[in-house]
């Protein structure tokens, strides 16, 4: 998956991978919501693939979990709950600070470079949410993922980074599910987790990036938005 997971029409790829970028985006933005039913023929005509191509990329979207397939029914798009939540934080916290540990190991002075670069991004977006534009919040979690993924982009484990961004896609879903920031804490912990990572100390940058996500997480539960 490229790193910039919110790019609906992504240059390359065959029309099979194009249109399967598309779908993921459209359900982790919610555009396809949790429990659509995804009829073969009306994806056809809004994605523009035949249906045979349409549900080879069904079946991959099932072993992503973004889909379900119902047997004779077809497919739907999956459904989002507390302990799903729960158990997508914990997978992510598991990719995410092993990545993490090998990025601050082997990571270059560009890649330190990149991260205070996203960081900057990140930073600007939110100053102005915490001054009151709310309307920014999608803008925010792009900007959170590049910033994340930033921080583990030298991590020279292919497969691992592969993993990382599929759990990273799903738990973006319930942040755009709830589309609410933080605050100030999650600003200050973003910073200081930049100069943890810059700084090399791994020992404390995982500990504050295992906070830092759990605290994320009760935060979207506490919305109410998110189904028991």
């Amino acid at each position: 998956m490229s790193e910039t997971i919110f790019v609906k029409h992504e240059e390359g790829g065959s029309i099979a991978e194009k249109v399967l970028r598309r779908i993921r985006f459209d359900i982790i933005t919610n555009t396809l919501k949790p429990g659509d039913r995804l009829r073969l023929e009306r994806l056809r005509e809004t994605y523009g693939a035949s249906v045979s191509t349409l549900r080879e990329i069904l079946n991959r979207l099932a072993a992503e979990t973004f889909v379900v397939a119902e047997g004779n029914r077809g497919f739907g798009v999956a459904q989002i709950s507390q302990s799903d939540l729960r158990d997508v934080c914990e997978m992510r916290l598991l990719l995410e600070c092993h990545a993490l540990r090998r990025s601050i190991a082997v990571g270059t002075i560009d890649w330190e470079a990149r991260v205070v670069s996203c960081h900057h991004k990140l930073h600007s977006v939110e100053s102005r949410l915490i001054g009151g534009d709310e309307a920014l919040v999608m803008q925010w979690v792009q900007y959170d993922w590049d910033f994340h993924h930033a921080t583990v982009m030298a991590c020279d484990r292919p497969v691992l980074n592969a993993t990382h961004s599929n759990i990273f896609g799903r738990y973006m879903r319930y942040h755009l599910n709830v589309l609410d920031f933080r605050g100030r804490p999650a600003a200050d912990e973003h910073a200081r987790l930049r100069d943890l990572v810059v700084g090399r100390d791994a020992d404390a940058a995982v500990a504050l990036l295992t906070s830092h996500v759990t605290a994320g997480m009760e935060h979207i539960i506490s919305s109410g938005k998110i189904p028991a």
